[in-house]
């Protein structure tokens, strides 16, 4: 029994950076699943994809600025995302291309101007610790600032809730009554922008999605009612957090990766053995045809 509680618990009792790191991860897991929900509803994914790497330009003059300082490289991170998605979206209003095409080409641009930005003044340790992030260096103003951006998120997202689901499986019904879809689309673009500057400072800006999408995507062959969806999704990016940890803890490797493996491991389980169009659902034989 205390082989198990050493391995299970102990671990976060001894180490104060392992609570930190914990407790960030859950703040993040509460906010970031129910994000990840609506993205897949919308057919976003790729898109979320598209805004975590958007980032990096602002990271990049947030490090420039005041070098591994967090809140520097979050504020340049959020005014970076906003501002590829409101590019993005003016030039597909504006123009023929398609949204996920100017996503594409906006987030290409930025990933590669901020690497160049982080080449130019700090060494390859600084850029992959911007790409992968150090949840386990987390600091009492990153875990304030992770925790408010879960709380804005929650918030946010039950203000837009009703409209924002409406815009998702009928936006004609919310023009007739009157609604501009666009500012709750826009709204919840700031939210998601909010959501992946926290899971950058925590995992980088390469594994943000993965905490976001993973936990999501699985609860999606559990069930397709959206309350449901998130309440599922949030167990998952949970159990994903605490297990990542300790695994990272126990056999030495990265802590990032070892969260965002571990959510892998449930959208596969998840596929496998859900409740709903999953493989073992596929290859079961009809009801009608038992003896």
């Amino acid at each position: 029994m205390q082989a198990l509680y050493d391995f299970l618990l102990g671990p976060f009792v001894e180490f104060g950076f392992m609570r930190r790191a914990l407790v960030a991860c859950l703040a993040l897991s509460v906010g970031s699943s129910t994000i990840g929900v609506f993205l897949i509803l919308r057919r976003m994914s790729l898109m979320g994809d598209a805004l975590a790497h958007s980032l990096l330009p602002g990271a990049a003059v947030g490090f420039l600025l005041g070098g591994l300082s967090l809140p520097a490289m979050g504020a340049g991170g959020f005014a970076a995302g906003i501002l590829v998605a409101l590019l993005s979206g003016v030039v597909a209003r504006f123009t023929s291309l398609r949204e996920d095409a100017s996503f594409a080409a906006s987030y290409l641009t930025a990933l590669a101007l901020g690497v160049t930005m982080v080449s130019l003044r700090g060494s390859s340790v600084d850029l992959m610790h911007i790409l992968f992030g150090s949840i386990l260096a987390v600091d009492d103003l990153s875990l304030l600032l992770v925790a408010t951006t879960a709380t804005i998120t929650l918030v946010g997202m039950a203000i837009i809730y009703r409209p924002l689901v409406v815009e998702c499986f009928n936006p004609g019904f919310l023009v007739a009554m009157g609604e501009k879809g666009a500012i709750f689309h826009y709204a919840f673009l700031a939210l998601a922008v909010l959501n992946m500057v926290a899971a950058f400072q925590a995992i980088g800006t390469l594994m943000a999605l993965g905490l976001v999408l993973l936990p999501a995507i699985a609860a999606s062959f559990w069930t397709r009612d959206v309350p449901s969806m998130a309440l599922v999704a949030a167990p998952i990016a949970l159990f994903s957090s605490y297990v990542g940890l300790l695994v990272s803890f126990h056999s030495d490797l990265p802590s990032g990766p070892s969260i965002v493996l571990t959510a892998a491991s449930c959208y596969i389980a998840s596929l496998l053995l859900g409740a709903r169009d999953s493989v073992r659902q596929r290859l079961s034989r009809p009801a009608h045809l038992h003896g």
